[in-house]
Protein backbone atom coordinates (compact mmCIF):
# COMPACT_ATOMS: atom_id res chain seq x y z
CA UNK A 1 0.00 0.00 0.00
CA UNK A 2 1.90 3.36 -0.73
CA UNK A 3 1.52 5.80 2.28
CA UNK A 4 -1.44 8.76 2.27
CA UNK A 5 0.50 11.02 4.26
CA UNK A 6 4.52 12.04 3.81
CA UNK A 7 5.31 11.37 7.34
CA UNK A 8 2.88 8.71 9.31
CA UNK A 9 0.48 9.74 11.74
CA UNK A 10 0.39 8.04 14.90
CA UNK A 11 -2.96 6.56 14.69
CA UNK A 12 -1.61 5.11 11.07
CA UNK A 13 0.87 3.60 12.67
CA UNK A 14 -1.65 2.13 15.39
CA UNK A 15 -3.65 0.96 13.03
CA UNK A 16 -0.91 -0.93 11.10
CA UNK A 17 0.23 -2.38 14.50
CA UNK A 18 -3.21 -3.62 15.01
CA UNK A 19 -3.69 -4.61 11.62
CA UNK A 20 -0.31 -6.72 12.07
CA UNK A 21 -0.34 -8.64 15.27
CA UNK A 22 -4.28 -9.18 15.92
CA UNK A 23 -6.76 -8.64 13.09
CA UNK A 24 -4.60 -10.33 9.81
CA UNK A 25 -3.49 -13.25 11.72
CA UNK A 26 -6.73 -14.31 12.92
CA UNK A 27 -8.95 -13.01 10.18
CA UNK A 28 -9.97 -16.44 8.71
CA UNK A 29 -11.20 -17.27 12.24
CA UNK A 30 -13.19 -14.15 12.69
CA UNK A 31 -14.38 -14.66 9.01
CA UNK A 32 -15.79 -18.21 10.27
CA UNK A 33 -16.69 -17.50 13.66
CA UNK A 34 -17.84 -14.01 13.90
CA UNK A 35 -15.79 -10.49 15.39
CA UNK A 36 -15.12 -10.94 18.96
CA UNK A 37 -15.69 -9.17 21.36
CA UNK A 38 -11.95 -8.71 22.22
CA UNK A 39 -11.47 -7.45 18.53
CA UNK A 40 -13.73 -4.45 19.56
CA UNK A 41 -11.86 -3.96 22.76
CA UNK A 42 -8.72 -3.49 21.26
CA UNK A 43 -10.28 -1.23 18.58
CA UNK A 44 -11.98 0.89 21.44
CA UNK A 45 -8.24 0.74 23.35
CA UNK A 46 -6.28 2.28 20.23
CA UNK A 47 -7.96 5.66 20.13
CA UNK A 48 -9.34 4.96 16.10
CA UNK A 49 -12.76 5.41 16.61
CA UNK A 50 -11.80 9.12 17.57
CA UNK A 51 -9.64 9.62 14.36
CA UNK A 52 -12.30 12.35 13.03
CA UNK A 53 -13.30 13.50 16.10
CA UNK A 54 -12.60 16.88 17.52
CA UNK A 55 -9.32 17.42 19.79
CA UNK A 56 -11.71 19.38 22.13
CA UNK A 57 -13.72 16.38 22.98
CA UNK A 58 -10.87 13.85 23.26
CA UNK A 59 -10.39 12.94 18.90
CA UNK A 60 -7.69 12.97 17.26
CA UNK A 61 -8.60 15.51 14.84
CA UNK A 62 -6.97 13.69 11.92
CA UNK A 63 -7.35 15.00 8.57
CA UNK A 64 -9.16 13.19 6.08
CA UNK A 65 -6.21 11.66 4.75
CA UNK A 66 -5.13 10.07 7.68
CA UNK A 67 -8.89 8.77 8.58
CA UNK A 68 -9.18 6.94 4.89
CA UNK A 69 -5.41 5.64 5.44
CA UNK A 70 -6.62 4.01 8.69
CA UNK A 71 -9.84 2.05 7.08
CA UNK A 72 -7.96 0.73 4.49
CA UNK A 73 -5.40 -1.02 6.75
CA UNK A 74 -8.21 -2.16 8.65
CA UNK A 75 -10.49 -3.86 5.73
CA UNK A 76 -7.17 -5.13 4.13
CA UNK A 77 -6.84 -6.78 7.35
CA UNK A 78 -9.85 -7.80 8.54
CA UNK A 79 -13.11 -6.43 6.57
CA UNK A 80 -15.81 -8.13 9.36
CA UNK A 81 -13.98 -5.96 11.99
CA UNK A 82 -13.37 -3.20 9.93
CA UNK A 83 -17.05 -3.31 9.32
CA UNK A 84 -18.13 -2.72 12.36
CA UNK A 85 -16.46 0.03 13.16
CA UNK A 86 -16.93 1.64 10.16
CA UNK A 87 -20.12 2.67 11.31
CA UNK A 88 -19.06 4.74 14.21
CA UNK A 89 -17.48 7.20 12.50
CA UNK A 90 -20.41 8.72 10.51
CA UNK A 91 -22.35 9.60 13.97
CA UNK A 92 -18.90 10.61 15.21
CA UNK A 93 -19.23 12.94 12.31
CA UNK A 94 -22.70 14.11 12.52
CA UNK A 95 -22.09 15.01 16.36
CA UNK A 96 -18.98 17.31 15.85
CA UNK A 97 -21.12 19.48 13.41
CA UNK A 98 -24.36 19.54 15.29
CA UNK A 99 -25.15 21.98 17.40
CA UNK A 100 -28.26 19.93 19.70
CA UNK A 101 -27.61 19.24 23.35
CA UNK A 102 -26.69 15.46 22.41
CA UNK A 103 -23.25 16.93 21.19
CA UNK A 104 -22.26 17.40 25.07
CA UNK A 105 -23.73 14.41 26.17
CA UNK A 106 -22.51 11.87 23.36
CA UNK A 107 -19.43 13.24 21.48
CA UNK A 108 -16.25 12.60 24.37
CA UNK A 109 -17.83 8.81 25.10
CA UNK A 110 -18.10 8.11 21.05
CA UNK A 111 -14.54 9.88 20.48
CA UNK A 112 -13.18 8.15 23.66
CA UNK A 113 -14.44 4.64 22.37
CA UNK A 114 -16.03 4.56 25.68
CA UNK A 115 -18.87 3.84 23.52
CA UNK A 116 -19.67 2.44 20.41
CA UNK A 117 -21.57 3.50 17.46
CA UNK A 118 -23.70 1.52 14.80
CA UNK A 119 -25.69 3.49 11.86
CA UNK A 120 -29.49 2.52 11.02
CA UNK A 121 -30.44 5.24 8.52
CA UNK A 122 -29.23 3.08 4.97
CA UNK A 123 -32.81 2.74 4.31
CA UNK A 124 -33.89 6.46 4.07
CA UNK A 125 -32.05 6.11 0.29
CA UNK A 126 -34.72 3.94 -0.72
CA UNK A 127 -37.24 7.78 -0.05
CA UNK A 128 -40.36 8.10 -1.79
CA UNK A 129 -40.16 4.52 -0.17
CA UNK A 130 -40.67 4.73 3.85
CA UNK A 131 -39.31 1.78 5.90
CA UNK A 132 -39.30 3.83 9.22
CA UNK A 133 -41.37 6.18 9.88
CA UNK A 134 -40.89 9.09 12.53
CA UNK A 135 -43.63 10.36 14.35
CA UNK A 136 -43.44 13.59 16.54
CA UNK A 137 -44.90 12.99 19.81
CA UNK A 138 -45.14 15.49 23.17
CA UNK A 139 -42.09 15.09 24.40
CA UNK A 140 -39.56 13.23 21.82
CA UNK A 141 -40.44 11.21 18.47
CA UNK A 142 -41.68 7.77 17.91
CA UNK A 143 -40.04 5.18 15.08
CA UNK A 144 -42.15 2.92 13.22
CA UNK A 145 -41.29 0.31 10.54
CA UNK A 146 -38.36 -2.09 9.42
CA UNK A 147 -34.69 -1.37 9.60
CA UNK A 148 -33.29 -3.80 7.02
CA UNK A 149 -29.57 -4.31 7.60
CA UNK A 150 -28.38 -3.50 11.23
CA UNK A 151 -24.38 -4.52 11.82
CA UNK A 152 -22.75 -4.66 14.82
CA UNK A 153 -26.03 -6.42 17.04
CA UNK A 154 -23.95 -6.97 20.10
CA UNK A 155 -21.13 -5.34 20.18
CA UNK A 156 -22.32 -1.45 19.54
CA UNK A 157 -23.61 0.23 22.57
CA UNK A 158 -25.68 2.83 20.57
CA UNK A 159 -27.20 3.29 17.53
CA UNK A 160 -27.86 6.12 15.12
CA UNK A 161 -31.64 5.68 13.71
CA UNK A 162 -33.18 7.52 11.18
CA UNK A 163 -36.95 7.81 9.90
CA UNK A 164 -38.62 10.32 7.74
CA UNK A 165 -41.95 12.14 8.71
CA UNK A 166 -45.38 12.90 6.92
CA UNK A 167 -43.63 16.43 5.78
CA UNK A 168 -40.48 14.34 4.34
CA UNK A 169 -38.24 15.77 7.16
CA UNK A 170 -35.54 13.18 8.11
CA UNK A 171 -34.70 12.65 11.76
CA UNK A 172 -31.83 11.18 13.26
CA UNK A 173 -31.61 10.02 16.52
CA UNK A 174 -29.15 8.22 19.07
CA UNK A 175 -30.74 4.90 20.85
CA UNK A 176 -29.49 2.11 22.81
CA UNK A 177 -28.69 -0.76 20.64
CA UNK A 178 -30.80 -3.64 22.29
CA UNK A 179 -33.89 -5.19 22.77
CA UNK A 180 -36.30 -3.01 24.01
CA UNK A 181 -39.77 -1.74 24.19
CA UNK A 182 -40.93 -0.93 20.68
CA UNK A 183 -37.65 -2.39 19.07
CA UNK A 184 -36.72 -6.71 18.37
CA UNK A 185 -33.64 -7.93 16.64
CA UNK A 186 -33.95 -10.62 13.87
CA UNK A 187 -31.58 -13.27 14.66
CA UNK A 188 -27.93 -12.44 13.06
CA UNK A 189 -28.00 -12.83 8.86
CA UNK A 190 -26.16 -15.61 7.14
CA UNK A 191 -24.40 -13.88 4.53
CA UNK A 192 -22.00 -14.95 1.68
CA UNK A 193 -19.52 -12.17 3.19
CA UNK A 194 -18.86 -10.52 6.43
CA UNK A 195 -21.30 -13.03 8.38
CA UNK A 196 -19.25 -12.28 11.04
CA UNK A 197 -20.36 -8.65 10.99
CA UNK A 198 -22.97 -9.45 13.02
CA UNK A 199 -25.70 -8.20 10.69
CA UNK A 200 -29.61 -7.51 11.84
CA UNK A 201 -32.61 -6.65 10.74
CA UNK A 202 -34.68 -4.39 13.38
CA UNK A 203 -38.37 -4.37 13.96
CA UNK A 204 -39.51 -0.97 15.11
CA UNK A 205 -42.73 -0.67 16.76
CA UNK A 206 -43.39 2.32 18.64
CA UNK A 207 -39.81 2.66 19.89
CA UNK A 208 -40.00 6.15 21.52
CA UNK A 209 -37.27 8.77 22.15
CA UNK A 210 -37.24 11.68 23.91
CA UNK A 211 -36.28 14.66 22.32
CA UNK A 212 -32.81 15.06 23.74
CA UNK A 213 -31.80 12.28 21.63
CA UNK A 214 -32.46 14.24 18.41
CA UNK A 215 -28.90 14.71 16.67
CA UNK A 216 -30.31 15.84 13.58
CA UNK A 217 -33.51 17.12 11.44
CA UNK A 218 -33.22 18.28 8.25
CA UNK A 219 -35.42 18.14 4.88
CA UNK A 220 -34.74 14.91 2.94
CA UNK A 221 -34.08 16.86 -0.65
CA UNK A 222 -31.41 18.39 1.48
CA UNK A 223 -29.86 14.85 2.82
CA UNK A 224 -30.07 13.48 -0.50
CA UNK A 225 -27.34 16.43 -1.79
CA UNK A 226 -25.53 15.59 1.52
CA UNK A 227 -25.45 12.07 0.99
CA UNK A 228 -23.87 12.32 -2.05
CA UNK A 229 -20.39 12.43 -2.05
CA UNK A 230 -20.96 9.19 0.16
CA UNK A 231 -21.70 6.89 -1.95
CA UNK A 232 -20.45 8.29 -5.10
CA UNK A 233 -16.85 8.31 -3.89
CA UNK A 234 -15.11 5.35 -3.61
CA UNK A 235 -14.85 3.60 -0.14
CA UNK A 236 -11.07 3.26 1.46
CA UNK A 237 -12.39 -0.54 2.06
CA UNK A 238 -12.15 -1.02 -1.91
CA UNK A 239 -8.45 -0.40 -1.90
CA UNK A 240 -7.61 -2.22 1.39
CA UNK A 241 -8.90 -5.32 0.16
CA UNK A 242 -7.72 -4.91 -3.53
CA UNK A 243 -4.07 -3.72 -2.18
CA UNK A 244 -4.13 -6.73 0.51
CA UNK A 245 -5.33 -9.69 -2.38
CA UNK A 246 -1.61 -7.90 -4.13
CA UNK A 247 0.08 -9.20 -1.19
CA UNK A 248 -1.18 -12.51 -1.29
CA UNK A 249 -0.87 -12.84 -5.16
CA UNK A 250 2.73 -12.06 -4.63
CA UNK A 251 3.65 -14.24 -1.86
CA UNK A 252 2.19 -16.56 -4.10
CA UNK A 253 5.06 -16.31 -5.99
CA UNK A 254 3.60 -13.54 -8.90
CA UNK A 255 4.86 -10.41 -8.22
CA UNK A 256 5.15 -9.88 -12.23
CA UNK A 257 1.44 -10.30 -12.25
CA UNK A 258 1.18 -7.96 -9.25
CA UNK A 259 3.01 -5.29 -10.41
CA UNK A 260 0.97 -4.01 -12.68
CA UNK A 261 -2.44 -4.09 -11.10
CA UNK A 262 -0.60 -2.16 -8.10
CA UNK A 263 0.73 0.63 -10.54
CA UNK A 264 -3.22 1.07 -12.16
CA UNK A 265 -4.38 0.64 -8.58
CA UNK A 266 -1.99 3.53 -7.06
CA UNK A 267 -3.00 5.95 -9.76
CA UNK A 268 -6.89 5.16 -9.35
CA UNK A 269 -6.62 5.72 -5.51
CA UNK A 270 -4.55 9.03 -6.25
CA UNK A 271 -7.58 10.45 -8.60
CA UNK A 272 -10.55 9.41 -5.62
CA UNK A 273 -8.89 10.04 -3.10
CA UNK A 274 -8.01 13.79 -4.49
CA UNK A 275 -11.64 14.02 -5.71
CA UNK A 276 -12.93 12.88 -2.56
CA UNK A 277 -10.95 16.57 -1.10
CA UNK A 278 -12.75 18.40 -3.62
CA UNK A 279 -14.35 21.86 -1.86
CA UNK A 280 -17.77 21.14 -3.23
CA UNK A 281 -18.72 17.68 -2.58
CA UNK A 282 -21.61 17.38 -4.49
CA UNK A 283 -19.93 18.22 -7.55
CA UNK A 284 -17.79 16.13 -10.45
CA UNK A 285 -20.09 13.29 -10.01
CA UNK A 286 -20.08 11.11 -13.33
CA UNK A 287 -15.72 11.89 -12.76
CA UNK A 288 -16.19 10.47 -9.02
CA UNK A 289 -18.40 7.25 -10.64
CA UNK A 290 -16.32 6.48 -12.93
CA UNK A 291 -13.47 6.42 -10.67
CA UNK A 292 -15.73 4.24 -8.26
CA UNK A 293 -16.44 1.47 -10.91
CA UNK A 294 -12.53 1.48 -12.21
CA UNK A 295 -11.62 0.59 -8.43
CA UNK A 296 -14.47 -1.59 -8.52
CA UNK A 297 -12.48 -2.83 -11.24
CA UNK A 298 -9.39 -3.17 -9.84
CA UNK A 299 -10.08 -5.02 -6.60
CA UNK A 300 -12.00 -7.67 -8.70
CA UNK A 301 -8.59 -8.18 -10.90
CA UNK A 302 -6.66 -8.52 -7.77
CA UNK A 303 -8.68 -10.62 -5.42
CA UNK A 304 -9.50 -12.79 -8.84
CA UNK A 305 -5.74 -13.07 -9.68
CA UNK A 306 -5.23 -14.46 -5.93
CA UNK A 307 -7.28 -17.07 -6.09
CA UNK A 308 -6.19 -18.30 -9.86
CA UNK A 309 -2.53 -18.05 -8.25
CA UNK A 310 -3.19 -19.78 -5.51
CA UNK A 311 -5.37 -22.91 -7.48
CA UNK A 312 -7.37 -25.19 -6.00
CA UNK A 313 -6.24 -24.41 -2.50
CA UNK A 314 -7.98 -21.67 -2.48
CA UNK A 315 -11.43 -23.15 -2.07
CA UNK A 316 -10.58 -23.94 1.27
CA UNK A 317 -12.66 -21.17 3.52
CA UNK A 318 -9.35 -20.80 5.43
CA UNK A 319 -7.73 -19.31 2.39
CA UNK A 320 -7.09 -15.73 2.62
CA UNK A 321 -7.58 -15.06 -1.17
CA UNK A 322 -11.33 -17.01 -1.07
CA UNK A 323 -12.09 -14.74 2.11
CA UNK A 324 -10.56 -11.44 0.32
CA UNK A 325 -12.88 -12.65 -3.25
CA UNK A 326 -16.04 -12.92 -0.78
CA UNK A 327 -15.60 -9.45 0.95
CA UNK A 328 -14.82 -7.47 -2.70
CA UNK A 329 -18.21 -9.09 -3.42
CA UNK A 330 -19.89 -7.48 -0.34
CA UNK A 331 -17.90 -4.15 -1.23
CA UNK A 332 -19.66 -4.39 -4.85
CA UNK A 333 -22.97 -3.70 -2.80
CA UNK A 334 -22.23 -2.36 0.32
CA UNK A 335 -23.83 1.63 0.41
CA UNK A 336 -25.03 0.97 -2.97
CA UNK A 337 -27.45 3.43 -4.19
CA UNK A 338 -29.55 3.10 -8.00
CA UNK A 339 -27.57 5.65 -9.34
CA UNK A 340 -23.80 3.78 -8.43
CA UNK A 341 -25.65 0.65 -9.35
CA UNK A 342 -26.91 2.52 -12.70
CA UNK A 343 -23.26 3.15 -13.35
CA UNK A 344 -21.61 0.20 -12.28
CA UNK A 345 -23.84 -1.96 -14.51
CA UNK A 346 -22.95 0.60 -17.29
CA UNK A 347 -19.51 0.35 -17.03
CA UNK A 348 -20.07 -3.92 -17.02
CA UNK A 349 -21.49 -3.57 -20.19
CA UNK A 350 -18.97 -1.28 -21.51
CA UNK A 351 -16.09 -4.00 -20.47
CA UNK A 352 -18.17 -6.90 -22.31
CA UNK A 353 -18.59 -5.30 -25.38
CA UNK A 354 -15.29 -4.15 -25.45
CA UNK A 355 -14.01 -7.75 -25.24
Amino acid sequence: MTAETAAPHPLVATARALADDLLAPHAERVDQEGVPASHIEAVRRSGLLGVSAPKEYGGAGAPDSVAREVQEILAGACCSTWFVQTQHHTPVRLLAKSQLPVRERMLRPLASGELLAGIAYAHVRAFPRVPVRATAERDGWRFDGTVPWYTGWGLNDVMLLAGVTDSDEIVFAFADAREQPGLRASQPMRLAALTAARTVSLQLDGLRLPEESVVLRTPQEKFALIDLPRSTNTSPAVFGVAYAALRVLEEAGEAQTARPLRDRLDEVRRQAYELADHPVPHEHVEERLALKTRSYDLMRAATTAAVVAGGGRTMDVGHPAQRLAREGMFLLVQGQTSVVRRAHLDALTEIRESS
